[in-house]
This record gives C-alpha cells, sequence and structure tokens, in this order.
C-alpha cells in the first residue's frame, strides 16, 4: 500500500489553473457591487436616485451655503445687482430675526425667564433619556410635577396670592407622596420623611426667589408668547398630557362594564372623526359661548386641552393594538399568581404592549410636532407662524427671505423630529422589541 501511495500515478504533475480573486464584499465597492449594483433593477433604482438627487440636493446646498450671503445690515446685503452674483439664502435676515423666532414678541427684558425654563426642560429632562441615570423616581416627580408648575410662573408671571403657603404645603406633600408611591421597596417612613422635608425646603426656596407670595415675576400674556417657545410648549404639553388620556382610553375600550366602554368608543371615534383645526377652533372660538360670563380661560390653555384629547384618541388606538398583541396567558398567569387587576395590568401586560407600539407613538409624537403650526389659526405664532410674520418686514424685504425663512424653519423642524426617531430606535434596540414574545 505504502509503494501504491508513492507511486507516480497518484502524484498531480500540472499545476491548477488561477482562479480569480473573491469580489470585494466589504467596504464602499463592496456595498456599491452588492447593494446598488448587483441586480439591473438596482442598477436602475441606484441611476435614478442619482438623477433626483443631482437636480434636488445640490442646488439646495448651492441655495444654503455657496450661494449664501453671509453677512449685512438690510436687504441690500441679498441683492444680486448688488452682491454681483446669484443670490442664495439670506443668513444676514435670520440673524436679524433670530430673538423673534425664538421668543416670539415676548418682552426682551423678560426673556432669561423662557431661558431659564430651556435650561431647566434640558437638565431634567436628559438624566430620563439616560438609561443608567441614578433618582429616576425623584427624576420624573421634578419633570413631571414640579417642572410645570415653576414654568408656568416663569412664563406667564404673577403669584399665588393669599393661597400661596396652602398651595405650598399641598404641593410638597402630594410631591412626597408620590415619591413615597414610586419607592414602595422602603419599610420605614424615615426616608419619606427626609424626602417631604427635602421638597418642603426646595420648595420654598422657589417661592422665595420667585416671590410667589408677593406678587410674583411680572405677567406676561400668552399672546405675546410665540416662535419655538408655543411650539415647543404645545408640542411638549401634547405629549405628555396625551398619554395617561390614551392608556385611560384604551383600557378604557376594552373594559367589562359597558358603560366605561361605550364612553372610551365614542370619545375616540369622535376626537378621530374631526381635524385637529377643527378641534382649535371649536376650542378657541365656540368653547367661551358655553361658558359663564365671569369664567375665562386662556386661549393657549385651550389650545392644549384640546391638542391633548385630540392625539390622546390617536395614542389609544396605537396602545390598543400593543394590547391585542399580548397573549391572554399572560394576564391569566398573573392572575394565577394572585395579582389584581391594576398589578397585572401595570406590571405584566401594559409594559410589553408599549414595547410592542413604540414606533406607532414616536410616529404619533412627531406627527404632533409637526401639527403644531396649526395652532397659528386661532391666533398663536408658532414658529412658523413667526416666520411668516417676519416676511412683512420691509428692511428685509428680498427675493430669497422667504426661501430662506422657511429653509431655517424646516431645519429646526427636522432636527426635533430626527432625535426623535433616532432615540425611539435606541430604545427599541435596548428593549430588543425585535425578539419573539
Amino acid at each position: 500500500m505504502d509503494d501504491l501511495a508513492l507511486s507516480p500515478t497518484f502524484i498531480r504533475q500540472d499545476m491548477l489553473p488561477e482562479r480569480d480573486a473573491p469580489i470585494q464584499t466589504t467596504g464602499f465597492v463592496g456595498f456599491l457591487r452588492t447593494r446598488l449594483l448587483n441586480t439591473p433593477g438596482n442598477i436602475l433604482l441606484t441611476a435614478l436616485s442619482l438623477f433626483l438627487l443631482w437636480f434636488t440636493v445640490i442646488p439646495a446646498f448651492r441655495f444654503l451655503f455657496i450661494d449664501a450671503v453671509w453677512t449685512g445690515t438690510d436687504r441690500n446685503a441679498c441683492l444680486a445687482e448688488n452682491a454681483g452674483h446669484p443670490v442664495g439664502a439670506c443668513w444676514p435676515y435670520i440673524q436679524a430675526k433670530l430673538p423673534q423666532l425664538i421668543y416670539g414678541f415676548y418682552p426682551e427684558a423678560e426673556r432669561w425667564r423662557v431661558n431659564v425654563v430651556f435650561a431647566l426642560a434640558a437638565v431634567l429632562l436628559l438624566p430620563l433619556l439616560i438609561p443608567k441615570a441614578p433618582a429616576k423616581g425623584l427624576n420624573a416627580c421634578l419633570f413631571f410635577i414640579a417642572f410645570p408648575i415653576v414654568a408656568f410662573f416663569l412664563l406667564h408671571g404673577g403669584g399665588l396670592g393669599d393661597f400661596s403657603w396652602t398651595m405650598y404645603a399641598l404641593t410638597a406633600v402630594a410631591v412626597s407622596a408620590l415619591l413615597f408611591l414610586l419607592n414602595g421597596h422602603v419599610r420605614t417612613g424615615w426616608r419619606a420623611l427626609a424626602m417631604t422635608v427635602a421638597v418642603f425646603t426646595v420648595s420654598g426656596i422657589v417661592i422665595a426667589i420667585m416671590r410667589l407670595d408677593h406678587g410674583g415675576l411680572p405677567i406676561v400674556d400668552s399672546r405675546l408668547w410665540g416662535g419655538l417657545l408655543i411650539t415647543l410648549v404645545v408640542s411638549v404639553t401634547g405629549i405628555v398630557c396625551s398619554m395617561p388620556v390614551g392608556i385611560a382610553l384604551a383600557l378604557g375600550r376594552r373594559a367589562s362594564i359597558p358603560l366605561i366602554r361605550i364612553f372610551s368608543i365614542a370619545f375616540i371615534e369622535l376626537w378621530r372623526g374631526v381635524p385637529l383645526i377643527t378641534v382649535l377652533f371649536f376650542a378657541t372660538y365656540m368653547l367661551p359661548l358655553f361658558l359663564p360670563g365671569n369664567f375665562k380661560i386662556d386661549g393657549l390653555v385651550r389650545a392644549l386641552v384640546g391638542v391633548a384629547l385630540f392625539t390622546g384618541a390617536y395614542i389609544a388606538e396605537t396602545i390598543r393594538g400593543g394590547l391585542q398583541a399580548i397573549p391572554r396567558g399572560q394576564g391569566e398567569a398573573a392572575s394565577a399568581l394572585g395579582l389584581p387587576y391594576w398589578k397585572t395590568t401595570g406590571l405584566v401586560v401594559m409594559p410589553q404592549a408599549l414595547r410592542h407600539v413604540i414606533p406607532g407613538l414616536v410616529g404619533s409624537f412627531i406627527s404632533l410636532f409637526k401639527d403644531t403650526s396649526l395652532v397659528s389659526i386661532v391666533g398663536l405664532f408658532d414658529l412658523l407662524g413667526v416666520t411668516r410674520t417676519s416676511f412683512a418686514d420691509p428692511v428685509w424685504a428680498a427675493p430669497s427671505t422667504l426661501f430662506t425663512g422657511f429653509a431655517f424653519a424646516g431645519m429646526i423642524y427636522f432636527v426635533f423630529c430626527f432625535a426623535m426617531a433616532r432615540y425611539s430606535m435606541f430604545v427599541e434596540r435596548r428593549l430588543n422589541t425585535n425578539r419573539r414574545s
């Protein structure tokens, strides 16, 4: 056998021909070969996409940056005959109108209050968005309970009047109770007592600094608010307030009690059956006709309530879809362990349902953020409304002013909407929503 194995009959005398080098599948070249140019259909789509980009993105880039005017004091800087070349975006106009685009007609001497509200919102919101940030319960109470109260008195002004210390005590007790509920694992009352003392102390400091017991800050009518301030107030309030409304309606529509179920269905179908502009118009102009003569509600508050209820009806259907995706065995297993209905819903069913509908919820929030531009129809000048108002200034009346203003507003809308979309994708990856239930 050894002689047979070493026989020249079984030894190759010629070299095999060389093979072609493997096709590169990584990097930019590999991306082109495997994704864009791998089939005739993809080649055609790639060519059409490049053709579309050539006639849209490149002219927009030239308008915004290459042919743009960056310095100037009036419309003359943005005229082609003065610049000596085709004029693109008129950025000096944005620089001159930037305070108006952010604050609207808010008094210039009081705009520091808006800046403080923006800073507080960022400081309290960022820890909520970071998964591993400590003290989530305390941070949530500060953002959802304390911050709206402080923001109201900062933006609107005024004080607590004769009920200042009564309101102070009730607010402190309410926040302390919520903190205790969020930290229910505490077996003794010492931690709750410490929280109560801390809340009382912080509340007292806030009342003293803002002089809420002595009239507070000067009152700024909501009709003077505008720009990005109105856009953020309407969108954030609508997002925060519509979630509990949507959850309650979704649970009510699945309730076994006929009265609650019929009311929830009627509410959802009614609010989803009319456009948002009709809701805003009714809340602004029709609702005061049904109120007593000496009872008035601020126009911004009426718009906020309408937006929150309108969005809550849509969110209710989104959440109901998530509830239907949860197997019945989840609730039955929780009931077998002795959990009551509310604990089963809050600890077992609802977290899984919300995990399934994150894309739908974020889509509703993005749509709400963009729909805030409709409030300009009822006399509230949001970012887009203030932008359109600024076009009437003859100092900056140039052919490119209109396009520059809308481009700047579009950039701001894109930044906020894109940030919400990317954060929702981060939450989906962290919760691993694509895994099988």
